[in-house]
């Protein structure tokens, strides 16, 4: 039976995906497969999930109806060219490939329908978010099933490819900057006499509601601040600090780093 869906790669964001469209019953696991050289990780992966494994990517190339790049970028070149890899006018390949172009996988995959995903860190607990980029010759039926993966492991955006840079920024890379904040947040939870556990758990519940405040409550940040700093209060004491202290200069600055690299990779 042909799978449904096929990884070349097994690593941390191919099993998160894996998990996902199993828990959220897109797929079963028997319509799921993947590839990994290493047979540890092919043991763990038949274990944890109950797919079939491959050891060499070329032996999936008419297994699965969508195939997903799941590799670093470094090792497409010799997937292709050494390992003999063949993705054809039949299949859609979506790739997670930082930097990786579209006019580059082409020269690769020449037939296939191709699709270029950005995800993040936190697909790991299915609240990840992405950026995708359909290519000429996708189908409707295509972006129904690109978003059909994605809403498996979170929240997903369609943008224009020169958009992926900004999206490397502010969703690729984010996740970092906030785990930053939440650092601080149970420093300052313990300096002030709680525990790690409940510093932990505290911060981390609170960037959870903040997200789901902007996503849900339909206002833009700056009344969610107001929102929050009551006159008098103790909140806009900690933001006039924040303000002082140029936090929001800085993180357009972090994302104007991130950015920079994610055009120097795709140059590259």
């Amino acid at each position: 039976m042909k799978a449904k869906i096929g990884f070349i790669g097994a690593g941390r964001m191919a099993g998160a995906m894996i998990g996902g469209l199993i828990a959220k019953n897109v797929y079963s696991k028997d319509e799921i497969i993947a590839c990994a050289p290493s047979e540890a990780t092919r043991n763990r992966m038949t274990q944890k999930y109950g797919i079939r494994m491959f050891e060499k990517a070329a032996d999936m190339d008419d297994q699965a109806e969508i195939i997903v790049l799941a590799i670093k970028p470094k090792y497409i070149g010799s997937l292709f060219t050494d390992e003999g890899v063949r993705v054809g006018k039949d299949q859609l390949l979506i790739s997670i490939a930082a930097g990786v172009k579209i006019e580059t996988l082409r020269s690769y995959a020449p037939e296939a329908r191709i699709v270029r995903v950005m995800p993040n860190h936190c697909c790991m607990v299915l609240e990840g978010a992405a950026g995708y980029v359909m290519s000429e010759g996708c189908t409707a039926e295509d972006k129904k099933n690109v978003e059909t993966v994605l809403s498996a492991i979170g929240l997903a955006a369609e943008v224009r490819e020169c958009d992926l840079d900004a999206v490397t920024g502010i969703c690729g890379s984010s996740p970092a900057y906030l785990y930053i904040a939440a650092h601080a947040l149970i420093e300052a939870g313990m300096k002030y006499g709680l525990t790690e556990e409940q510093a932990t758990v505290l911060a981390g519940q609170s960037l959870v509601g903040a997200g789901k405040m902007i996503l849900e409550s339909g206002m833009k940040t700056e009344e969610l601040v107001d929102g929050v700093c009551s006159p008098g209060g103790t909140t806009i004491e900690g933001v006039k600090v924040l303000r002082d202290e140029h936090l929001e200069d800085t993180m357009i600055r972090c994302v104007d780093a991130c950015v920079k690299r994610s055009i120097e990779m795709g140059k590259n």
